[in-house]
């Protein structure tokens, strides 16, 4: 997935995650997305109804700033340690978060049987009050945004771009709809440069604002490791979706397992692994 910019290199004490490193080449990256290709600017006639505010452009006078402890509520040790410092929300769920998250991530260049899994983990999860999770990426990201609204649950949307950008491209209604109707975050400020590298950085956050985390379908080199990891080093369940643990040409399902990772063959097994949903509000979507 990130062969056309940088090599994944694996130096498994998963959970020192400084060793999670990059290998970009040696001229600089800026301004593309994972495959070369640049990310839509959010920022058109759809925000220029907004009253004018000095020093902000209008899609600034649509965020939030925040520091993680009031967008999630306190943290620990463990949880500061890689929580940016600062993160940009746009969008109408409640702050501090309602809980519970859960993070539904996995392969761009997902299988029919993948999105359909994704679909289904979705619309069971939303069902149950869940908030849905995702990086609004191609694939099973976008199926489990896209379920969640179909149900009329509630979804967010943690990105790798400045909240300006869309990317792909493909996804730029379906996040301007999140950012109306639900929420989306990220760590980057407005007119920071898309690079590959944030999109590791992203899902080391979007462990941080899950609860629990699914991987659907992945790769050896996928970017949802990185959350599958993270999560592990955070002590939040990781579900790992059954399929994946049967084939035999991946290794990280295995190692994820032996650090705690759970098989998920029934979507009603995560709600035993998740925290109160005493801040969970009904809300017409």
């Amino acid at each position: 997935m990130f062969r056309t910019r940088f090599t994944l290199k694996y130096d498994f004490d998963p959970f020192n995650v400084e060793r999670v490193v990059l290998s970009p080449r040696k001229r600089p990256i800026s301004q593309v997305g994972l495959d070369g290709s640049r990310p839509t600017n959010l920022w058109n006639d759809r925000f220029r109804d907004v009253p004018p505010r000095a020093g902000l452009n209008p899609m600034q006078q649509k965020v939030l700033t925040l520091t993680p402890e009031k967008l999630l509520g306190p943290l620990n040790d463990v949880e500061r340690k890689y929580a940016p410092p600062e993160i940009f929300a746009a969008g109408p769920i409640e702050i501090p978060l309602p809980r519970p998250r859960v993070a539904i991530v996995g392969s761009r260049k997902a299988s029919a049987t993948g999105l359909e899994v994704a679909t289904g983990i979705a619309k069971t999860l939303s069902r149950r009050g869940v908030i849905i999770v995702s990086g609004l990426a191609e694939g099973i990201d976008t199926a489990a945004h896209e379920a969640t609204i179909e149900e009329k649950g509630r979804t967010i949307g943690v990105v790798g771009t400045a909240l300006d950008q869309s990317y792909p491209k493909e996804n730029s209604k379906l996040q301007h709809e999140m950012m109306t109707n639900h929420l989306v975050i990220s760590q980057f400020p407005i007119g920071y440069p898309t690079r590959p590298e944030n999109f590791v950085m992203r899902n080391r956050t979007m462990a941080l604002v899950a609860n629990a985390s699914i991987i659907v379908e992945a790769g050896e080199t996928s970017g949802s490791l990185h959350q599958g990891w993270e999560a592990l080093r955070l002590g939040r369940p990781l579900f790992i979706w059954k399929s994946i643990l049967n084939n035999p040409s991946l290794d990280w399902p295995k190692k994820m397992m032996s650090y705690g990772a759970i098989e998920l063959d029934d979507t009603e097994r995560i709600m035993d692994a998740l925290p109160s949903s005493k801040r969970i509000i009904k809300i017409a979507v």
